[in-house]
């Protein structure tokens, strides 16, 4: 019933709008060999477990080098990583992380938006408090991606794209997919709070996400749609889970919604319908008049066809177009 008074859903740029299996595309440095810089970014970020750090990670090794030893290692959430390399303090992330710990990024600034502009996610890093260069990863869209976000604004649903990807980069994949709005530069802990910015406006949410950090959120929203491809702690927290992981099913399940809502009214109608006519009749109402009482045989063949004509209507919802 909640999924039929939908109108807007939030959805999570890694994992339901994309494949969630980045690669690194680019990456240049300045004042170090661009190898040698690489093995220490992919030093720091094998030590992570974002898909982000990983795709860097793997795109080191088919380069054919390998990451170098780290220790130190400290991680700030939704933001990026530092640790400690052959003495050297190496942090990896995004222009605020670098920017917070006295970073000047701004050498790199035109290259990264020229990145940015092609729906690329830009990560920085430092040595030794001296920006040393930019890598970019780009994720894939899912086939699946582009049908679904078209059906769901056929049907009148306004789609948010939610992400901790810069502005530019942001706007790009929302320009690519016909998203309606996209917020950008998103802390994993303040998904929840968008969600209920939104339903503080009068919408009707729906949250799709897979991951851990998208649990509060799933669980702030009108209905939550876990990806069955996710983790466990998003299908607990969700009230619907996409088995497949494909986000055509919302559109499915708001048209099922629809359509079911609508039978049982219907439903509802035959049966109070049954009982309006009867129920006056087998009281006598029409015996003054015509002499007439419901004989128990035509009470019970009339109670018979209301159960039939609930379960034929009710059978109809099979051939409801998904």
């Amino acid at each position: 019933e909640r999924m039929r008074d939908i109108d807007t859903v939030v959805v999570d740029k890694t994992g339901t709008l994309t494949l969630g299996h980045p690669a690194l595309t680019d990456f240049v440095a300045e004042g170090i060999p661009e190898n040698e810089a690489l093995a220490l970014v992919a030093g720091v970020e094998q030590l992570s477990e974002h898909p982000i750090g990983l795709a860097i990670v793997e795109g080191a090794k088919a380069r054919g080098l390998t990451p170098q030893p780290a220790g130190a290692f400290d991680a700030v959430n939704g933001l990026g990583v530092q640790a400690d390399i052959d003495g050297k303090r190496v942090l990896v992330g995004s222009r605020n992380f670098l920017a917070q710990r006295g970073v000047e990024t701004q050498r790199w600034e035109a290259r990264a938006e020229a990145w940015r502009a092609e729906a690329k996610t830009v990560v920085f890093f430092a040595v030794d408090g001296i920006a040393a260069g930019i890598a970019a990863v780009a994720d894939p869209i899912k086939e699946s991606t582009r049908d679904a976000i078209a059906a769901l604004k056929r049907s009148g649903v306004r789609i948010v794209m939610l992400t901790g990807d810069s502005k530019r980069t942001a706007d790009a994949v929302a320009r690519q997919l016909g998203i309606d709005e996209a917020l950008a530069e998103v802390l994993p802990e303040d998904k929840a709070g968008h969600v209920k910015r939104l339903q503080a406006t009068g919408r009707k949410v729906a949250m799709a996400g897979d991951g851990i950090n998208d649990a509060p959120a799933l669980a702030q929203a009108d209905v939550g749609i876990a990806m069955g491809t996710g983790t466990d702690v998003a299908m607990e927290s969700a009230g619907v889970t996409l088995v497949k992981g494909d986000l055509r099913g919302i559109a499915r399940a708001a048209v099922l919604s629809r359509a079911t809502m609508r039978n049982i009214r219907q439903n509802l109608a035959f049966a109070f319908g049954y009982n309006a006519l009867g129920i006056p009749v087998a009281a006598g109402v029409l015996y003054p008049v015509f002499g007439l009482l419901l004989s128990p045989v035509f009470a019970g063949a009339a109670m018979a066809l209301s159960s039939v004509s609930v379960v034929t209507n009710a059978l109809r919802l099979n051939r409801v177009r998904l």
